[in-house]
């Protein structure tokens, strides 16, 4: 995501005066219930675990999510690519490749 876009997203809530509104708590009661309305895309979908004839709805509540993610990141003083870079970076240590490719193990159980 650019930071273009993060602006965006800043500039869309500070339009309408939402700021005030957004507080940590009630943003990550907003982030989950976005995430739950993308899972609620797979309800019952059976087989077809890709759901490829709902895209445009997955690609909506994704959208609602990473949004809630930015604010909630704005809200908090958290720059996301620093984040996003420190778990990368944690997550390379917790499963180095040649212990975790191809395998869906928890890092412990490695």
């Amino acid at each position: 995501m650019t930071q273009d876009t993060i602006n965006q997203i800043l500039q869309f809530r500070d339009d309408r005066d939402w700021k005030q509104f957004h507080n940590p708590k009630d943003l990550a009661i907003s982030i989950s219930l976005e995430a739950a309305e993308l899972l609620e895309t797979f309800q019952w979908s059976a087989d077809n675990v890709n759901c490829d004839d709902k895209k445009d709805k997955i690609r909506e509540e994704l959208a609602d999510v990473v949004n809630y993610c930015v604010l909630m990141a704005d809200t908090c003083g958290l720059n996301l690519d620093e984040i996003v870079q420190e778990k990368i970076k944690r997550n390379n240590e917790k499963y180095p490749v040649k212990k975790a490719r191809g395998s869906k193990k928890k890092y412990n159980e490695l």
